[in-house]
This record gives C-alpha cells, structure tokens and sequence, in this order.
C-alpha cells in the first residue's frame, strides 16, 4: 500500500518532552510562570508590548471582541474564512456582516471593506489567510478611528513590509493547533500595544479578576504551563520551521507551473509568507473534487482552503455586502496540498503527477 501523505505533521521531538517534563517535575500544571514567559516570547518575537495566552484563537478572538466592546455593534468580517472567526463575533454580541475577499490573495482589502464601510461601523475582524499577509495599506484604516481586530490564527511569524503580523492592528489573534506554523497541541495568543486593552483582556480570560478580587465578568481561558512547555521549545525552531516550508512552497510552485488549470495563492507584495498551508486554486469547475478523491485513493491527505461563511447553513441570515462571488469560487475551487516537516521533495513529484493527470 502506498505510503501515508499527510496535510500536515507538526514538528515535535525531544526538546518537547524535555520542556514538558520540567513542568511535570515542578509539579505546577496550570498556567503560571511557563506560561507567562511563552506570552513574553512571543511580544518578543512579534515586535508587540504585549501578549496574552488563551485556550485556542477562538478563545482569542471571543476574549478580544468582548474586551473591545462590539456588544450591540456592527462588526465587517471575511466571508472566506473558518466559522470560528464569525462565531466569536456572535458570542461576544457583536452584528457581523459578511464582506467579500480577493480571489487571488485570498485576503480581504482596503478598497473592499472601504466600499463597505458607514458612520455606522467602527470594528471591521479581517482574516490574514493560510500564512499571507493583509496589504500594508489596510492598516491605514485605523487612521479613519476603525478598530481592527485580525484573525492572524495562520499568520505567525508572516511578514510583510518587514514588519511581523501582530504589530500592527489594534490587536491579532493567533492559533497554536497543530496544524498552524508552531503548535502547543491546542493554543492560542493575543498581541496588542494597548496597554488598557491588555489589563481587560487578562481580567477577562481568568473569571474577571483584577489582582485577588473578582470585579468584572470573565471566564476560564488560561493557557496551561505544559502547553507553554511546548510552546517556548517550538519558539526556538520557529524560523528553521518557516525556511523549510518556505522551500518546499518554491518547488510547488515551480512544479505546478507546468500545470495551466491550477494557480497557487498569490503572495502580499514585500511580504514573508510562511505557507502555514499550501493552498491553489483550481479554474476547472469541478475538478478541485476530483483532484481531492484521487489523492485520496493514493493515501494523500488534501482538503479545501476554507469556507465561504455565507454559504454555511448557521450563517444564511448574517447580512452581507454584494454577492461574495470571490469567496464562493475559493469555497468551491480552492484546495490545501500536504506541507510539513516530513514531506520530501520525491512525495512533491508525485502529488504532482497525480494531479497533472486528474
């Protein structure tokens, strides 16, 4: 039987177990001071004051979007993205109206979410998809008093005008499952430079303390110190991790070139895309699926890009702008090819092969 091609395996070995088993020795398994240095790693790291770990980036995003205040208020969200994005919107109280993306970057942009925009809106949650960057240009609207809070679940260590997603919104959510660029098995983490932002967000994630005393309303989203363990040992490989996927991207794509029905995600300008996923689009109506079925016959993990929320039965009645057109062709046409540490360039040839001859 041909051997097993995953999506995606994460790059996990000793120093793992190592990192995990001064934890367990400590015998102080919640988050503490493991914890605390995983956030200062990342504020590090991201060029950000601060950062604030949470269960997973939707615990992220709920957290930030109760701490902003979008309860009652209307909030412009990507329609091609995981419905995490959007449920952590409905969950904060917020009113999302779903807003198209651009069918090449996959992104939402500047010229689409300023079409969109009203006196009436004042949080747009934009999503940086699969390890490519928003345009530099989209964080200028900020300047017009928009709070941006950005889905970067994808987006660690992505760059773009050399500066790290993170830095630059009002505040980024980022994901630590396994399948993004570093993983804590489930994870996520919260950048800001908002200092009374940040002393919300951690009142907020541990049951509305401030200090010892329970003064505002909050819940349970700490991020424990095994998960950080693995974390800071993940930190330390971070950008081996990236210029090894970096590379397995350019044979993609000097492989899928040869190809004319299938067209990888196109790169931000002046951008670091890390290809957190290796995600094309394929222009034959239909045959994204078959290409999907016989990777699969062949033992090949693949799966879709993402969704177009709109299209989902629980978000039929979200409002929306325009006919999503961008994002229902991503939906339908859109696929994610296998992409990690123990892919070889010999497993690249023949998903290549595969797929040529679909």
């Amino acid at each position: 039987m041909q051997k097993r091609i995953y999506l995606m395996r994460p790059n996990v070995d000793s120093q793992e177990v190592k990192e995990i088993q001064k934890v367990i020795h400590s015998k102080f398994l919640t988050e503490g001071k493991v914890t605390q240095q995983f956030e200062k790693t990342i504020a590090k790291y991201t060029c950000t004051k601060y950062a604030v770990a949470t269960t997973s980036a939707t615990t992220a995003l709920h957290t930030m979007f109760h701490c902003i205040g979008v309860k009652g208020k209307k909030v412009l969200v990507s329609d091609f993205t995981f419905p995490a994005t959007i449920l952590a919107i409905i969950q904060a109280g917020g009113k999302p109206i779903l807003v198209d993306v651009d069918k090449f970057s996959m992104n939402v942009t500047r010229e689409i979410i300023e079409d969109a925009l009203n006196s009436s809106i004042k949080f747009i949650a934009p999503v940086s998809l699969f390890g490519n960057p928003l345009n530099i240009d989209f964080y200028g609207l900020r300047k017009q008093g928009v709070k941006i809070i950005e889905d970067g679940a994808t987006n660690l260590g992505t760059k773009v005008n050399n500066r790290f997603v993170g830095s630059l919104a009002d505040a980024t959510c980022f994901s630590f499952h396994p399948r993004k660029i570093i993983t804590t098995g489930e994870g996520g983490m919260i950048t800001t430079n908002n200092k009374k932002l940040i002393e919300k967000i951690r009142s907020f994630k541990a049951f509305g303390k401030v200090n010892s005393k329970f003064v505002n309303i909050g819940t349970n989203y700490k991020l424990s110190d095994i998960q950080s363990a693995i974390g800071l040992a993940q930190m330390r490989k971070i950008e081996k991790i990236i210029k090894k996927r970096i590379k397995q991207a350019k044979i993609y794509n000097e492989l899928l070139s040869k190809i004319d029905f299938i067209e990888p995600q196109k790169q931000t300008q002046k951008s670091r895309h890390t290809y957190q996923s290796y995600v094309c689009t394929i222009s034959k109506q239909g045959l994204r699926d078959k290409i999907i079925k016989k990777l699969s016959q062949k033992n090949i993990e693949s799966q879709i890009g993402t969704y177009a929320l709109h299209s989902l039965p629980a978000f039929k009645k979200i409002p929306k702008i325009g006919k999503l057109e961008n994002s229902e062709f991503l939906y339908k046409n859109s696929i994610s090819l296998p992409l990690h540490v123990e892919l070889s360039e010999k497993d690249q040839g023949y998903i290549y092969s595969l797929i040529k001859n679909v």
